[in-house]
């Protein structure tokens, strides 16, 4: 059954999918169907996360925008030769027996949120890219001056320009554990130095074009996250990694406008950095533990919050 262009409930919002199909991840923020043929259902929900919390207050249209913004990607990743990735369709092409049970998802309410994708056997490894200075990677800087296993010059400022873009990879932990940075050594150790070396050169080459693109459109891509997987088909020894999940969105990247880069101090931003930095507050006062569950968010964190992620979708698609 094809799902309707038209977007006659965008502005409805989705914290949790059922459909007649089975499920194989529900994870923080995308929900996973077995399509059969070695294809999946990817529902992007408007759940948000930090600091690996899902926080009880969606975003509405959220998952609209990074369906939309990680298929511009992968299509334009693909075209510009950076490797395969797991991208097969925007169009919610669900069979009809898929909301054959009582409570279903409305199917329009799946149209611009669902991606159908190569299933894949996914690598236990989060590929971090850093161009700049920020976050996990700043605090690590400040107390050892190494990020990751890779040493840095000293005396840099908070969100500072790398000399060169680093590969900062952590471990992929599944709830309630939190992901763990690591050097490249010790991903070697973990999943083999050629894996490694590929998975590091493929995303130091994404994040590149990616980030040149970005420039041209106002926008520093300050550092971001991948995931890869093994398609199915084929041989194992000989499958090429392919990338997954989502590709350079809002909720994996950290995006400042150009005009107002100032290094020394935390960044305005399009990404969900906002929401961190309120939630911040209150782990400052004392009234939350970055545990779950996590806070309620004010509708004005809510509203800014969407704001950010479409006007980064425009600026990076236009």
């Amino acid at each position: 059954m094809a799902m309707p262009s038209a977007e006659p409930t965008q502005g409805a919002t989705i914290a949790l999918t059922r459909i007649a199909l089975p499920l194989l991840h529900r994870g923080k923020v995308r929900e996973v169907y077995d399509l059969g043929e070695n294809r999946v259902a990817i529902v992007a929900t408007d759940r948000l996360s930090a600091f690996d919390v899902v926080l009880p207050t969606p975003i509405s249209g959220k998952g609209r925008v990074l369906t939309a913004l990680s298929s511009w990607w992968f299509r334009w990743l693909e075209g510009m030769g950076l490797g395969p990735t797991h991208f097969l369709s925007d169009q919610a092409d669900l069979p009809a027996s898929a909301f054959d049970m009582d409570g279903a998802t409305d199917p329009a309410q799946l149209a611009g949120r669902t991606t159908i994708a190569k299933r894949g056997d996914i690598i236990k490894l989060e590929c971090v890219v850093r161009g700049y200075l920020e976050g996990s990677g700043w605090k690590d800087y400040q107390r050892t001056g190494i990020v990751s296993g890779v040493e840095l010059p000293r005396g840099l400022k908070q969100c500072e320009r790398l000399p060169e873009p680093i590969f900062t990879p952590s471990t992929k932990a599944e709830p309630p554990e939190h992901d763990e940075p690591i050097s490249v050594a010790e991903a070697s150790k973990l999943l083999g130095a050629d894996l490694v070396g590929e998975l590091q050169e493929r995303s130091l080459a994404i994040y590149a074009a990616a980030a040149e693109h970005a420039a041209g459109r106002g926008i520093i891509l300050a550092d971001t996250k991948f995931e890869f997987a093994f398609p199915l088909d084929g041989d194992k020894g000989s499958r090429e990694p392919m990338l997954a999940d989502e590709a350079l969105t809002p909720d994996s990247s950290r995006f400042w406008p150009a005009d107002q880069y100032e290094p020394g101090h935390a960044q305005p931003s399009f990404d969900k950095q906002f929401v961190r930095e309120y939630l911040m507050q209150l782990v400052n006062a004392g009234t939350w533990d970055k545990s779950t569950p996590g806070p309620d968010l004010p509708q004005s964190v809510v509203a800014q919050t969407a704001e950010r992620y479409e006007t980064a979708l425009r600026l990076l698609t236009e």
